[in-house]
């Protein structure tokens, strides 16, 4: 018998698809008397079996020990510290899915409105440490793994780096997320789980970067839940595993770019239909979508999401079109992260076609739409018709102003870079919407990774010294202006000093360990940690260092005795796949570190090294108006460090809040750029005029005495000698004065204290910005 096929049901899914948390999201049912019943078995049987948190010793251990037993199936005699690790962070992880199961039903009861952050970036940082310091089980867990014979920070080391991030954008959205949890605000996390992420740095023989995978989930991962239905269907098909291999696919293929766009679909697909079964969970009609659901596109990676929504919402919810776009632009919100013209996100147009058909239709639709061919649509005022009759004539407006605008409000991430936004990229949706459309939030960070748990020995004298609690002023940094009060006192000062000392000595340590090489940890400790980029101008700060060393060796013994001792560090990666100028920079450090360290007239005054973490001083010298904002200005401040940098992103903001005596500023201002740069192409001066110790420094460079390689000095100086788009010959020797002051200012001690006393951006702050005046949610602790 032939088998019947049913037309209608032909490419509609034929049961639901589910993940392992599907049935999270719901309610108990309710009896006659609105009382919630029991769902099934004796209520007191199951009551008796549920578990509390372990914040005990013993329960502590013997959970650990449970989890070694039975979820490592090991004996005590054969587990050793990453075992003991597992089995630490399982048990942990136990404690943390009992909170998360409270707030999940909390949330559900409570119904209110919800925030959701789109990010393809999360760079969580190793998570056990973290855990137990929000859980307040430190101690505790401390104490039982010691009663079980291994030492705690032996078990952190063991953890493997989540590598689901790439710099300062995943950083940021992994503070946001620590922050909504800390200010107990109803905001979700969604991004990619990848196999390899960011990829593992090597340096090669000669300084050249090399790129190899990073395994972090080599090993299994305790912090994970066990898969669902799609890691098995994933498995079936390559194509389909490579979605989520790695981060940010090489894109200079067709083949890169495919996957790229596949991986963005993927993510933003999945992400919106959680969302949709999250708000249909409520019983609400689809056009209070935007009452209780807030969705921040966390810069251009996630803009795929507006024409999914509007797919979701006219194809699968039968909305009409006009309905479904006030939707779509009720609900988004935007945060723009540069203004530099690459790092936006493009699309060739037969790419979409292919891959995505109906959304390319759909964006179509919408250009159509706001450019007034559709005539069809209920007599609205439509958007280009309404620029042409404000701005009559003024076709190259209109010609900018043709494409998609699906958010609410869209924001900058520091006070500079927000008014660029507004002055440039978005000048004419600011002249037509008005100011109001277009805001501000500056970037912030956690300082509850970024001081309490990287650097616990500073975050111990803060509480002993303002005698505040450690859980209130970590969510109230203006607390820290207490410590001014401070400042001429003896004994307090004495404390900063060895806590300082004991974080350079323990960094001196790690770099002995992992690269074989001794430091001075009496010597000022000057380091610039920063994803490799022309725009942060890490070539300028190398330049700087062979300045002083030329400077060095043209002294004589007597002379380099009156010189601060400095060691420089560096840290960052280029970005992977692409030879630019970053990578002959990187190739610069190097070569200029083997000299500069085995020179026996300057090792002991002048050191460079390629790995870090503590700092008196830190470099964030960004070409002028090229920085959206910068978070690692705000870690190295919050740890007591003293700033060196332009007026550029939040350096601007950070200055305001201590004080600009307590922050070296050099370099052009942003409104002198572009002129200089115009300069640079038509009225070129040479180095030798503008800057005779630049030159100096380029010379030396291309004599190869540096052994540099002829190829690389000449890549990367043509860069400087012809065009300096990022201006450093501009700014040169503004910054070599800045460094002689930051010498002068080394040994007054008092100045690291006004440093860190001013409150640096919190990600607490942040994150009540966007819920206050974008996504409008509140917070609502969970009882």
């Amino acid at each position: 018998m032939t088998s019947v096929v049913d037309t209608t049901a032909i490419g509609k899914v034929q049961r639901p698809r589910r993940h392992v948390r599907t049935l999270t999201g719901y309610l108990p049912e309710k009896d006659s008397e609105g009382k919630e019943k029991w769902p099934r078995g004796d209520e007191k049987v199951w009551k008796n079996g549920l578990r509390g948190l372990d914040a005990g010793v013993p329960s502590i251990t013997k959970s650990i020990v449970n989890h070694v037993q039975t979820s490592l199936a090991r004996q005590p005699h054969e587990i050793d510290n990453f075992g003991a690790y597992q089995a630490a962070a399982l048990s942990v992880r136990d404690n943390l899915i009992i909170n998360w199961n409270d707030t999940q039903l909390h949330y559900s009861r409570t119904a209110g409105k919800r925030a959701y952050y789109l990010s393809l970036e999360f760079l969580m940082g190793r998570a056990l440490d973290n855990a137990l310091l929000n859980l307040g089980l430190k101690q505790q867990y401390t104490e039982g793994v010691d009663k079980l014979g291994f030492n705690m920070e032996d078990l952190l080391a063991q953890e493997r780096d989540a590598g689901l991030g790439n710099g300062g954008l995943g950083r940021l959205a992994a503070c946001y997320l620590d922050s909504s949890a800390s200010q107990e605000l109803p905001v979700w996390g969604y991004g990619l789980r990848y196999r390899y992420g960011i990829f593992q740095q090597l340096i090669s023989p000669d300084g050249q970067q090399l790129e190899a995978p990073d395994p972090w989930l080599d090993n299994s991962n305790p912090w994970e839940l066990p898969p669902g239905d799609y890691e098995r269907a994933v498995e079936s098909s390559n194509s389909a595993a490579a979605i989520t291999s790695v981060l940010y696919p090489n894109d200079h293929t067709t083949f890169g770019k495919e996957l790229r766009l596949k991986q963005q679909y993927f993510w933003t697909a999945a992400s919106l239909a959680d969302i949709m079964r999250r708000f249909k969970n409520m019983g609400r009609p689809i056009t209070e979508f935007p009452q209780y659901v807030s969705i921040q596109l966390n810069d251009t990676h996630p803009t795929l999401a507006v024409p999914e929504l509007m797919r979701l919402l006219v194809d699968d919810e039968d909305v009409p079109w006009d309905a479904a776009w006030n939707i779509v632009t009720e609900t988004f919100f935007f945060t723009n992260h540069t203004v530099l013209p690459e790092a936006l996100e493009r699309w060739p147009v037969p790419l979409l076609q292919n891959l995505l058909p109906r959304h390319m239709q759909i964006i179509f639709d919408i250009q159509k739409m706001l450019s007034c061919t559709l005539t069809q649509i209920s007599n609205r005022r439509l958007f280009l018709q309404s620029v042409e009759r404000k701005f009559p004539g003024d076709r190259e407006r209109l010609a900018r102003m043709s494409l998609i605008e699906g958010s609410r409000k869209v924001n900058g991430v520091a006070e500079l870079h927000s008014e660029l936004v507004r002055t440039t990229i978005l000048k004419d949706f600011v002249e037509f919407y008005g100011i109001s459309k277009f805001g501000n939030v500056t970037n912030g960070i956690t300082p509850r990774r970024w001081l309490d748990q990287c650097n616990p020995g500073l975050s111990e004298l803060i509480t002993k010294t303002l005698d505040i609690e450690k859980g209130v002023w970590l969510k109230d940094l203006t607390k820290l202006e207490g410590l001014l009060d401070y400042v001429e006192d003896e004994d307090f000062r004495e404390d900063w000093a060895v806590v300082k000392q004991a974080n350079k000595e323990r960094l001196a340590h790690y770099i002995q360990v992992t690269l074989g090489l001794s430091v001075n940890t009496k010597a000022m400790f000057d380091i610039q940690i920063k994803r490799l980029h022309e725009y942060k101008r890490q070539t300028l700060n190398i330049l700087g260092v062979i300045h002083r060393y030329l400077k060095l060796k043209s002294m004589t013994p007597k002379e380099r005795k009156t010189v601060t001792p400095r060691n420089v560090f560096f840290a960052g990666k280029a970005a992977q796949g692409i030879i630019s100028p970053s990578w002959f920079t990187i190739r610069l450090i190097v070569n200029v570190a083997r000299v500069v360290n085995s020179d026996p007239d300057t090792k002991d005054y002048l050191n460079q090294e390629v790995l870090i973490p503590a700092s008196d001083i830190s470099q964030h010298i960004s070409t002028a108006g090229t920085e959206a904002s910068g978070t690692s200005n705000m870690k190295f401040c919050l740890n007591g460090g003293l700033l060196l940098g332009t007026v550029d992103g939040a350096n601007i903001e950070i200055a305001e809040e201590v004080g600009p005596s307590n922050v070296f500023f050099f370099g052009h201002l942003t409104p002198a750029v572009e002129d200089l740069r115009y300069q640079h192409t038509y009225h070129p001066v040479p180095v030798e005029q503008k800057s005779p110790a630049l030159a100096q420094v380029l010379n030396e460079i291309s004599s190869g005495c540096l052994a540099t390689g002829a190829c690389m000095s000449r890549n990367l100086l043509n860069t400087i000698r012809q065009g300096d788009y990022y201006l450093i010959t501009e700014d040169f020797d503004s910054y070599i004065e800045a460094l002689r002051m930051v010498d002068e200012a080394y040994n007054d001690r008092k100045s690291g204290l006004r440093r860190a006393s001013g409150p640096p951006q919190s990600s607490d702050r942040a994150i009540q910005d966007y819920a206050q005046e974008y996504w409008n949610i509140e917070s609502t602790k969970v009882e």
